[in-house]
């Protein structure tokens, strides 16, 4: 009987936990849970903020009692103190302060991302918030009920700034969106894109406040004003989304760690200790479009990396196929997604690249309730490999991307896309698919 000890029972951890719990005999799990609930969808909790969604117990897709019908050991509220690498045990703290320990034949480190904080006077007034967990999502929800409550500052907007402002809008507060960056969204988006989103933002209501850097939180108690590079705003409640780091406390005396901190794994979730697995936020990933390791926090990369790790501990040899980082994104009815690099993430990393965009009517012009889409595929130079694309619209196009994904795992280049099968119904689509067409157009 293998032992396994997984540490934090999010969307990673949950991943790997049914794995071997569903599909593989003789394995013993044991799961330890600093928070009060496990499986929470942090990306709704801007729906609920925003009373998109009724309430937010649709958000939690899984719960302990699942665990312990299927034989797991599964602690909450515990806090794991320390690892003992050497003699394979975990030191943990329950919520009434005993202290235990779980030995383990190989553990799982599923710890997740934790907010970067702003090293800023005033960062511990009350009403500054983070959006991280569960709990985060109810006290802001909880502030939006307050009618001093008025205004409110959103910090970063990358996906959830943005979705939390556009949350708080719906909720009749005014909002000011910050970052120092001069656009939002740049870290999946190029300005072309950008643009429309900012205009999108602007025209809700949502005030922007872009090139400005936070310098300070002021008040006696509550925040009262923020001060940034250009100003000073008088706000109600500051709402941190700057980003997040990898949580590796645990193991970054240890394990081998990549440039920022996460856990350095290899194809099989496999850390610099063959006994010990890293998989979700606190570990590395494999960029195909890069076609190196990278770092790329998303929920969706942290099942598919837990699905792999749970795998190979049960004894199916299986290495992970890479990832493209497909994202999307809706705020006050504008959708956009992207897969891959933009132009100018692929310059960034100092990829030569080529782009053709490419502007369409998602139907024919003589269907009612149509909508305009944007393309943009992006495409290596010499290879002429696809690499990225991005796609915005306010018809429903997310599933296109998907495609474009496969492409870029499987190598496809922009000219193996310009005839590719596209079927055309009016309901649907145009006889001169946008897709075909940029690559058509495409140098």
């Amino acid at each position: 009987m293998n032992k396994t000890v997984i540490i934090g029972s999010n969307h990673a951890g949950i991943a790997a936990a049914n794995t071997l719990l569903d599909q593989y005999q003789n394995q013993e799990v044991v799961m330890i849970e600093k928070n009060s609930n496990l499986s929470y969808l942090g990306c709704g909790t801007a729906l609920w903020v925003g009373r998109q969604i009724d309430s937010y117990e649709g958000l939690f897709y899984t719960k302990k009692e699942d665990f312990e019908a299927k034989g797991a050991k599964i602690y909450t509220e515990t806090t794991v103190e320390r690892v003992d690498f050497q003699q394979k045990q975990v030191i943990c703290t329950s919520s009434t302060g005993a202290t235990f320990c779980e030995s383990y034949d190989t553990l799982i480190l599923a710890t997740g991302s934790k907010p970067i904080a702003p090293t800023i006077p005033g960062a511990q007034l009350e009403n500054v918030h983070f959006l991280k967990r569960f709990q985060d999502g109810q006290a802001v929800d909880r502030l939006m009920t307050e009618p001093k409550i008025k205004t409110v500052a959103v910090i970063g907007a990358g996906y959830i700034g943005v979705e939390i402002a556009e949350a708080v809008k719906r909720r009749g507060k005014k909002v000011l969106l910050f970052d120092g960056a001069d656009r939002s969204l740049p870290s999946y988006y190029d300005q072309e894109f950008t643009d429309q989103m900012d205009k999108n933002l602007s025209e809700n209501g949502i005030e922007l406040h872009f090139g400005e850097i936070a310098k300070e939180y002021k008040g006696t108690k509550a925040i009262e004003a923020i001060v940034t590079s250009k100003g000073s705003y008088n706000v109600d409640l500051v709402i941190n989304a700057i980003g997040f780091l990898p949580n590796n406390e645990l193991g970054k005396e240890h394990l081998e760690l990549f440039h920022n901190g996460a856990y350095l794994v290899d194809e099989y979730q496999q850390t610099s200790d063959p006994s010990v697995y890293a998989v979700g936020d606190c570990a590395t990933i494999y960029s195909n479009a890069l076609k190196k390791i990278s770092y790329i926090a998303l929920a969706t990369n942290a099942v598919r990396t837990g699905l792999v790790a749970g795998h190979n501990i049960g004894g199916t040899k299986l290495a992970s196929s890479g990832v493209q980082g497909s994202n999307g994104i809706s705020i006050f009815g504008l959708n956009m997604v992207s897969t891959g690099l933009s132009v100018a993430a692929a310059k960034k990393n100092e990829l030569e690249v080529l782009y053709t965009d490419y502007e369409d009517l998602q139907r024919p012009a003589f269907m009612s309730d149509n909508a305009a889409v944007k393309i943009r595929v992006v495409y290596e130079k010499d290879s002429r490999r696809i690499i990225g694309a991005q796609m915005c619209s306010r018809a429903e196009i997310s599933m296109g991307i998907h495609l474009f994904s496969l492409a870029i795992e499987q190598n496809v280049t922009i000219d193996q896309l310009k005839l590719l099968d596209i079927f055309f119904l009016p309901h649907f689509n145009q006889p001169y698919n946008y897709i075909t067409m940029a690559a058509l157009t495409a140098e």
